[in-house]
């Protein structure tokens, strides 16, 4: 089983919090909009980390971390992006690839608006944690847990942050 921590839309802004949120988790995903390199190394120094770069982040993050990330956890075919969109309404630059070759987990950032959607049309879940940082407009800050074990996503928990 591995135990994730699953954060976006940092934006420069690294609560403490996310640390005890995140300290029984073997990997933390970063699903873009870091903001700067030191919140990615105070990140990967604690955890294991796999991201995204986002729209906001400089050339710094992007030279560490791509746009798309396909990857195998466990039995479970990941793609995370940071503008990805959702089900019914996936980003024109995801799209084709979305319906011709689906990932049984689409994980996105980029709205601030948390989101658990199942697309029944190409059986994957899609996940967006929301937003961690205080830049934009969100309420409410939030994170996601949640494990894989095999090819099983279980365990979702929903975090919010003080704000």
């Amino acid at each position: 089983m591995t135990r994730i921590g699953l954060i976006s839309d940092t934006h420069s802004f690294l609560d403490e919090a996310v640390f005890k949120h995140f300290e029984n988790c073997d990997e933390i995903w970063h699903a873009g909009d870091f903001g700067n390199i030191e919140l990615a190394d105070k990140l990967a120094a604690f955890k294991p980390l796999k991201g995204v770069y986002g729209n906001i982040d400089g050339q710094d993050i992007r030279r560490a971390y791509p746009l798309n990330l396909r990857f195998k956890c466990e039995d479970v075919d990941v793609w995370m992006t940071h503008i990805g969109g959702y089900p019914g309404k996936y980003a024109q630059a995801v799209r084709p690839e979305i319906f011709a070759n689906s990932p049984q987990l689409f994980i996105t950032g980029h709205s601030h608006i948390l989101k658990v959607m199942f697309d029944k049309k190409i059986n994957c879940l899609h996940l967006n944690p929301g937003a961690a940082g205080k830049q934009g407009w969100q309420k409410v800050r939030t994170l996601m847990r949640f494990a894989i074990d095999g090819d099983k996503i279980q365990d979702l928990q929903v975090i919010e942050l003080a704000v």
